[in-house]
């Protein structure tokens, strides 16, 4: 046993080191981007990447320089919701040029697959060292805010992104029905327990058959912003651009929300 302990020792530093190096390499690449602003719940399929897209493309349309980077592993959604066949170009020391669309340029995990209906089933440190690779090899250039779509869930996937990216903070997204509010919750309570600004939570799908209310209540209960609720609307059967878009009454849903959200920003 004594004759193993320096061994591990070194392998223990030769860990550190390299963890040290990624976390540079990681920082370098993100240097020219003055907000990260993530968008997470803790459910699946209550509209993270549709209110990431537009928020994105509403920045962009008002003026800032804007990207998006999809780290959602299981099933990244970003390049159909933008409409992207574009892949990314490499350029100088080998950095991927991510392709732009409605002014937001777009970094996704997509572009990886070789056919989009393919499943990814990757263990969790495949799961750190693909977040790792992106990270490091994406060329962002200088951003005004770099909008990330987050994986759900409290595990691997996640918990990677907040502990390799600095965010500045997080918009949360619930539905009104009682079981996207009990997640989106808990989604809250990792963001905390991980020390990172909370922003304040939108409420997505609000209105008709699905009822209202559930970000009202998550936000007055665990003393949040509130930043509003995107409406119901048909006009997101067309998908061939970012809701906000396509519909003026979208768009300023989407204006008050970047408006609230960069507030709270500011505030943080």
């Amino acid at each position: 046993m004594t004759q193993q302990n320096p061994a591990q020792a070194r392998s223990r530093i030769e860990g550190m080191k390299r963890q040290f190096e990624q976390k540079r390499q990681i920082e370098e690449s993100l240097s020219g981007i003055k907000n990260k602003i993530g968008v997470y719940s803790g459910k699946g399929g209550v509209g993270k990447t549709t209110i990431a897209v537009n928020l994105a493309a509403t920045l962009a349309n008002d003026g800032a320089t804007v990207g998006i980077l999809d780290v959602d592993i299981d099933c990244p959604n970003v390049v159909r919701a933008m409409k992207i066949s574009e892949h990314p170009t490499v350029g100088g020391e080998q950095k991927m040029i991510p392709p732009e669309r409605f002014g937001v340029k777009v970094m996704s995990m997509s572009f990886f697959q070789e056919n989009e209906d393919e499943a990814i089933i990757w263990r969790g440190p495949m799961i750190h060292n693909a977040i790792n690779q992106m990270l490091q090899s994406t060329e962002w250039g200088e951003l005004d805010y770099l909008v990330v779509d987050m994986p759900p869930g409290t595990s691997d996937a996640p918990l990677t992104v907040m502990q390799v990216l600095t965010m500045d903070g997080f918009v949360v997204v619930t539905t009104p029905q009682e079981l996207a509010k009990i997640d989106a919750k808990r989604s809250i309570n990792m963001i905390r327990k991980l020390k990172v600004n909370v922003l304040g939570v939108v409420e997505n799908m609000s209105g008709g058959i699905f009822g209202q209310g559930a970000g009202k209540e998550i936000s007055k209960e665990l003393d949040l912003e509130y930043l509003g609720e995107i409406n119901v609307r048909a006009d997101y059967q067309d998908t061939s651009r970012p809701a906000s878009l396509l519909n003026n009454e979208i768009l300023e849903e989407y204006r008050s929300l970047t408006g609230k959200t960069l507030e709270a920003l500011s505030s943080k």
